[in-house]
């Protein structure tokens, strides 16, 4: 008798041991979000990017995702290549210049820029809305949502899946998406189901209908300040 209680005391000990252990692992993971919430959370630390010519003609337009507090934040190379003076605007229609092209790689097509000092841009908070940059590797198939501007005062998002998180494209690494992109998108955030970035939009395949190109974060790690790596 003694022994079957001994039995039963430790039958309930590991129930409540493994109850224990499923608990916590629930509550250290992320929690997903949807598109409604992924567009609040990241709409403020989005730019809608004009670029212009010496003469201060306009020379293209794009995205941008601010990625730290003191304005640092990212686009595609291609929207800022050639520029001789770079705008951005905020969600709130707040237009800051100059903005600084301070790193670049064209091959991986991606750049950083640098926003004027909070102070200056006179932000309420004295810090810059901005995107946690992910730092874990993409897997196959999972929710992405992809926000930028294809028109000024117009940003949209799309909401797709990973087909691919590493393709080889012209010998370069390339995230590819089902998240619908469009000219004016380029340059902006492309973010998991989390609100964090996993890659800046680049482009599209003429190759392959609806699967666009993202410029992955190991490249974009290359070429920010040592500060954000």
């Amino acid at each position: 008798m003694r022994a079957q209680i001994r039995f039963a005391g430790m039958v309930l000990a590991l129930l409540a041991t493994l109850i224990l252990s499923v608990g916590t692992g629930s509550a250290a993971k992320t929690d997903s979000i949807d598109a409604v919430q992924s567009y609040d959370m990241a709409i403020t630390a989005t730019l809608y990017l004009r670029v212009l010519d010496s003469e201060g003609t306009l020379q293209a337009t794009g995205s941008g995702a601010i990625i730290s507090a003191g304005g640092s934040a990212l686009t595609a190379y291609h929207v800022v290549k050639g520029a001789a003076r770079v705008e951005a605007q905020l969600s709130d229609g707040r237009v800051l210049s100059p903005v600084k092209v301070v790193g670049y790689d064209e091959l991986t097509d991606a750049a950083v820029l640098e926003l004027p000092d909070p102070k200056t841009a006179k932000l309420t908070s004295g810090a810059y809305p901005y995107l946690t940059v992910r730092s874990e590797s993409l897997k196959f198939g999972e929710t992405v949502f992809a926000i930028g501007y294809p028109l000024k005062n117009t940003p949209i998002i799309t909401q797709g899946i990973i087909n691919n998180p590493a393709a080889k494209i012209n010998g370069r690494d390339r995230i590819l998406t089902s998240s619908q992109i469009v000219s004016g998108m380029s340059g902006g955030p492309l973010l998991d189901d989390a609100g964090r970035l996993v890659g800046t939009i680049s482009g599209s395949l003429r190759t392959m209908d609806n699967i666009h190109l993202v410029i992955d974060t190991n490249d974009i790690r290359k070429i920010l300040p040592s500060k954000l790596k």
